[in-house]
């Protein structure tokens, strides 16, 4: 087995999918084009078997908190359910802790626990779930907390597609807004996953600008990462990207050997799929 990191993966058995705690439908698997024998959920220790055939050592799983809990199509992972296989396998995963904003302090004490307690190694928002931009005031007491704890906080950038047909969310983070994020938190670690799309060059630039700010390259097939950011992890960011799947959204197996096809020089290589999420994730 070799030695990546995927720092983006959702739970997906057969219990999240029956308990509607995977935020999308048929059509958006439908759309991604998921093999209809996954559907139904893949157990875990299919996943993991799924891991070992990528090389895959070590998996980030998101606790997800999506959306005021009053909203429809709203759902979330509980801490403790990721807990519970963090907990089973301590050396392939570790947990993330999924931020409402709406839940107030009520939800700095969720955060403390997670990582104080539960051992979680950072924190994880979809902004386009409360319909607000990463730079409004309400995450500000979070980002603090994320500071004060030493933990990373990463966010979905870019556009925002339609996972639930009934459930239509807007597009609030665009990268250029954690320009302010990161100018108002110079020592919070901000990963902004799902690449940016399709503002891929405004992450990039925020990524170049800013010391404190991260790429994650999941969520798209690999060989569709935009050209710019392929030369940009195999030159002068290759220290400021971390790949990641979005599991199940992509599969891990595809994504290494996509990531393998760009012929990235084996130092990047090397940083882009394992060392960066060492270090900024402190594992």
């Amino acid at each position: 087995m070799s030695e990546w990191i995927d720092i983006v993966v959702n739970l997906f058995s057969p219990r999240e999918v029956e308990n509607g705690q995977t935020g999308f439908d048929a059509d958006f698997m439908q759309q991604v084009r998921m093999p209809p024998s996954m559907r139904g959920g893949v157990t875990m220790d299919q996943y993991l078997e799924i891991m070992d055939e990528a090389g895959i050592r070590r998996s980030l799983l998101i606790a997800v908190r999506a959306g005021d809990r009053a909203m429809k199509g709203s759902f979330e992972i509980p801490y403790r359910q990721v807990a519970d296989w963090c907990r089973q396998h301590p050396g392939r995963f570790s947990g993330l802790a999924g931020i409402d904003p709406y839940r107030g302090i009520q939800g700095l004490k969720d955060l403390d626990y997670a990582v104080q307690e539960l051992g979680f190694v950072g924190a994880h928002l979809y902004p386009h779930w409360f319909k607000l931009a990463p730079d409004q005031a309400l995450y500000y007491p979070y980002y603090a907390r994320c500071c004060e704890l030493d933990i990373p906080i990463m966010m979905q950038v870019g556009q925002n597609l339609i996972y639930q047909q009934d459930v239509r969310l807007p597009s609030v983070a665009r990268p250029i807004t954690l320009d302010q994020v990161a100018i108002d938190f110079p020592d919070l670690k901000l990963i902004g996953i799902h690449v940016g799309v399709p503002w891929a060059d405004e992450m990039i630039a925020m990524a170049w600008k800013h010391k404190n700010v991260y790429i994650g390259t999941d969520a798209y097939a690999p060989r569709h990462l935009p050209q710019s950011l392929v030369h940009y992890m195999n030159s002068y960011g290759k220290h400021k990207v971390l790949f990641g799947t979005d599991w199940p959204v992509i599969h891990p197996q595809r994504a290494v050997r996509e990531m393998r096809d760009h012929g990235l020089r084996d130092d990047a290589f090397e940083q882009v799929m394992r060392r960066n999420a060492e270090r900024v994730f402190g594992l």
